[in-house]
């Protein structure tokens, strides 16, 4: 069997566990590594029933994360998926501390799923976990492996062999993984403000992927775009659906994902002061995001070409991504236009993922490629869906609901959207905005870790919320609530606000108050 058949096997592999749930024992997942991928597939079902009772057994970590609810489907999702969550941390192994990140029992983490696991691992208290897995990623990157790292870490701190890596020239590689961890990385500096993140092993990672990556894999080609080619094979696929390995030159994932990877780079080199290249980087992102805007629309059709093909043209015909994350990604990364370019996109979302109850037992795209929708119609203030999509993500009925990605993004979601934690860019600041629907009267999200800082948030109606400050130094809060108002009560007193408008376009109302140790503040409509 050739490397590309076994790599053409993973791929279909990885299709026939879609119904597979549970994490593997340890020592069942090593001997898959050495085994036919033709046997695995036939000894997979043999394992669930004992791996079950290992999980149970198994001490996982505490984390002070709590939430409440007057809407009890959130508080029974949140608390199956804390759980859930902290059954697939490890500790002790030579990798450092670490959770499971990818197809469960391979006991390993994958740079996409790691990327976007990280915000929940963060809500619950895996600052350490996460910095110490982005680290793994960054020193692995070497000019030997085209300026790429290892898709995948096993718990040995070793690239994931057989399945995808046999040496430095000959392994699985999705162009977008790179700058999803540069994202990443980002994030999590701005969740926990830990300066590890501007060392010299984080930097030099940022560097040579903003730079030589993208010389190596444009392939030469100036116009910035890094490019699958046909002699690429599995190696710099231009798009993390891997089905189109073969159809897919450039797809909108990865534009989406270089996008974003400079917009992080020129956020860091300026807090760095580091203006020059801040400026630099901010002019590449803005020029990758006018040309996605401006050639990649179709206007005939009020959507978005999904790539362009091996040919270098754009086809309305071009076979349909699994997951769609043609559409997802450039709407989670922030590259669409405002306005009707991106409403339109949101619109095609609600209409190829149906959000109801049928959904939960046969869904387009898995739960990797759904897993995201949550984060975007929240980002963008689309709150219904985004509860329903969140909801369909936390039912006992929801088919590979053990999948890692699953829980932890259910955490993340609940904290960053409905409750609308976040960082601020500036340092010491917290910033909060109520996503309720009517499906929820009140939530309230506690011991949630800030940079220095521990929080306990409620929001009631979206039109009243409460922030105590439980641990650290005094705070700066931006308390904001959906509508264009012209003062809100706070404390109950009546003060001016300011106003501005969201990423989705809708107004917003602010203000910015100091919370001291140990106070709670409360804001009201």
């Amino acid at each position: 069997m050739t490397r590309e058949d076994v790599f053409s096997s993973r791929r279909k592999l990885l299709r026939s566990l879609a119904g597979v749930t549970l994490s593997l024992p340890a020592s069942f997942s090593r001997a898959l590594s050495w085994r036919p991928i033709a046997d695995i597939s036939r000894s997979i079902s043999l394992s669930l029933s004992s791996h079950a009772a290992d999980l149970a057994e198994t001490n996982s970590p505490e984390s002070a994360l709590e939430f409440d609810s007057s809407n009890s489907t959130l508080v029974r999702g949140f608390q199956w998926a804390k759980r859930q969550a902290l059954a697939y941390v490890r500790n002790g192994d030579p990798v450092g501390p670490w959770y499971e990140a990818t197809l469960p029992g391979r006991n390993a983490f994958c740079m996409r799923d790691v990327s976007h696991m990280s915000t929940g691992a963060q809500l619950l208290g895996l600052g350490t976990t996460n910095r110490n897995m982005l680290r793994r990623f960054a020193e692995h990157i070497s000019a030997s492996k085209k300026w790429c790292t290892w898709w995948e870490i096993t718990r040995e701190g070793k690239p994931l062999a057989q399945i995808d890596y046999n040496n430095d020239r000959d392994f699985w590689y999705d162009l977008p993984g790179s700058f999803d961890v540069v994202d990443a990385c980002y994030r999590q500096w701005l969740w926990t403000r830990d300066r590890t993140y501007l060392d010299d092993v984080f930097l030099k990672y940022y560097y040579h992927t903003v730079t030589d990556y993208v010389e190596q894999w444009g392939h030469n080609d100036k116009d910035g775009f890094l490019e699958h080619l046909s002699q690429d094979g599995h190696m710099g696929i231009a798009t993390y659906d891997e089905d189109l390995v073969d159809d897919v030159l450039v797809g909108a994932d990865l534009i989406a994902a270089q996008y974003r990877a400079y917009c992080c780079y020129a956020a860091i080199q300026h807090a760095r002061n580091q203006l020059a290249t801040a400026q630099q980087f901010t002019n590449k992102a803005e020029n990758l995001k006018s040309i996605y805007n401006r050639k990649w629309w179709d206007a005939s059709r009020n959507c978005y070409y999904a790539a362009v093909g091996e040919d270098g043209k754009f086809h309305k015909d071009l076979k349909a991504s699994v997951g769609h994350l043609d559409i997802e990604l450039p709407l989670y990364f922030g590259l669409t236009d405002r306005g009707i370019k991106t409403q339109a996109a949101l619109d095609a979302l609600e209409r190829l993922l149906p959000l109801d109850e049928n959904a939960i037992h046969g869904m387009i795209g898995g739960v990797e490629g759904r897993a995201y929708l949550p984060d975007i119609f929240y980002q963008y203030g689309r709150s219904r869906s985004g509860y329903k999509s969140l909801v369909v993500m936390m039912s006992p009925f929801l088919k590979r609901r053990e999948y890692p990605e699953v829980s932890y993004t259910s955490i993340g979601n609940l904290g960053t959207g409905l409750m609308g934690i976040r960082p601020s860019l500036s340092p010491g600041m917290v910033e909060t905005f109520p996503q309720l629907t009517e499906d929820t009267n009140w939530a309230s999200m506690s011991h949630v870790p800030v940079g220095s800082n521990v929080i306990f948030v409620k929001h009631t109606q979206n039109r009243e919320t409460a922030l105590s400050n439980e641990q650290g130094p005094a705070l700066s809060w931006r308390v904001s609530f959906p509508g264009d108002v012209k003062s809100l009560v706070i404390d109950g007193k009546e003060t001016l606000v300011e106003k501005a408008i969201r990423q989705g376009g809708a107004a917003e109302s602010y203000i910015v108050l100091q919370v001291e140790p140990g106070e709670t503040r409360v804001a009201s409509l």
